[in-house]
Order: structure tokens, then sequence, then C-alpha cells
């Protein structure tokens, strides 16, 4: 499995916002670009699909900015990942475009890895990094 950089912006948006819960304010895309030295723009498309669902309270306007919906303890990080990364699959044997799939000699080594990736990110919550 490979986090590439949507999913690494991703959880450095998530933990931000998680940060800033207890005080119960809006946080803007700009406040987050400016102290963790990323891309604003990139931040922005990373943001469509952090939102997908209303995942996220969005306020629109100068004063605007995102909070989250529910506790830093509710979100996972695999739910995280997964909305901006997809399936985390660690190899073709496990995402299913391997035409050998159980026959294949790596596949139970895999399979375990993807079963433990998944159970890791699907126990750890924003609230664990706080």
């Amino acid at each position: 499995m490979r986090i590439g950089t949507r999913g690494r912006y991703a959880l450095v948006i998530m933990f931000y916002l998680a940060k800033s819960y207890s005080e119960n304010r809006y946080v803007s895309l700009k406040e987050i670009s400016e102290s963790e030295g990323l891309s604003f723009k990139y931040l922005e498309k990373i943001m469509v699909d952090l939102n997908k669902d209303n995942y996220l309270d969005v306020l629109r306007g100068n004063n605007g900015g995102y909070k989250l919906k529910k506790e830093p303890k509710y979100y996972t990080l695999g739910e995280i990942l997964r909305r901006v990364e997809g399936d985390l699959a660690s190899n073709s044997c496990i995402d299913g475009t391997c035409n050998k799939n159980s026959k294949c000699t790596s596949f139970k080594f895999f399979n375990e890895l993807y079963k433990e990736i998944n159970n890791y990110v699907d126990n750890k919550t924003l609230e664990d990094y706080l």
C-alpha cells in the first residue's frame, strides 16, 4: 500500500481541524495552508473529496472555513484515507486486478498485510493523535 500526497495532506487537514474542534471555530484553508506550508490550490482539491456527503461543516464567506461535524474520536484514519485515496489495497493480488487471485503464491502474505493495514487505520482516530 502506498499513501500518496492526497492521503498525507488529507490527514494534515483533518488533524488540524481536530486540534481546532474544542475551540468550536471554522478554520480557513488559507490558515491551514500557511501554517503547514502546503499549497492552497492543492488543499482545495482535497477538500472536495473530504467533504463528500457533507462530512464536514462548511461556512461560506470571508470569515468562513471548515470544522468537524463530529468529535475527533468519531473520525477514523481509514475512512479519511479512503475518501481521498480509494481502497487501501497493497497490490494487484488484493485489489482484484490479478487474474490468479488466491492461486498467486504471494496472495496469503498480501492478503494478511491488507487486513493488518485496514485494521490499524480503522482503529485509529483523529483523537488518538491530538
